[in-house]
């Protein structure tokens, strides 16, 4: 088994690298310069973004699908949904990556919907999208449920991010979701690699 991982700690790598510390599976980690992309990478993504994996040949982008990808590859970390989890597993890692990320970049662009234009965008308005975002994770430890899972990967990556950069405002349902997630040895693991790195830049 090989399993290859073209990041850089500035970007949206870092969730696709705390899902690896998540499954425990070696991995080998290729730092991207941004000036400069390895011919490797532009191989396996044309586009040149990051995150990508390679495992086993099999070429994987997008933080949200890698974290699903790697949840039902390595089934032993216990992180792809179980029967009932399935719906919000689903549901919420799609609305995240697609949606609600879409909000926050519009937002960090200076973009507003007008009110008779929110037919045409996924995210309705950025106050309904962060709303909805909320009622999310209101009632529940988890993005699924009771249980973490792959989907909090993403999502937790997500409220971190937004939050950071102050795009999303700190609600105390983001905030105390935020604190469970980041408890997790994993997440600590690649935090302190990815900040090790930048500091080593």
């Amino acid at each position: 088994m090989t399993l290859t991982f073209f990041t850089h700690p500035r970007s949206r790598s870092r969730s696709a690298r705390w899902m690896l510390e998540e499954i425990g599976a070696p991995y080998d980690s290729v730092v991207i310069n941004f000036d400069k992309k390895p011919a490797a990478l532009l191989e396996a993504n044309p586009l040149g973004k990051v995150p990508v994996i390679v495992h086993d040949d099999q070429v994987v982008s997008e933080a949200a699908a890698i974290c699903a990808y790697l949840a039902e590859a390595f089934p032993e970390a216990e992180l792809a949904p179980r029967g009932d989890e399935r719906a919000a597993y689903y549901r919420w890692l799609f609305f995240t990556s697609g949606p609600f990320e879409a909000a926050m970049v519009d937002k960090a662009l200076g973009v507003q919907v007008p009110p008779d234009r929110e037919g045409m965008v996924g995210y309705a308005s950025f106050a309904r999208a962060v709303d909805a975002f909320e009622r999310a994770l209101e009632g529940r430890d988890y993005v699924a449920g009771d249980r973490f899972t792959a989907a909090d990967v993403f999502v937790g990556s997500a409220v971190g991010f937004f939050t950071g950069f102050g795009l999303l405002e700190p609600r105390e349902t983001f905030m105390a979701y935020l604190d469970r997630v980041r408890a997790r040895p994993a997440w600590q693991r690649a935090n302190d690699i990815d900040d090790a790195l930048l500091k080593g830049k």
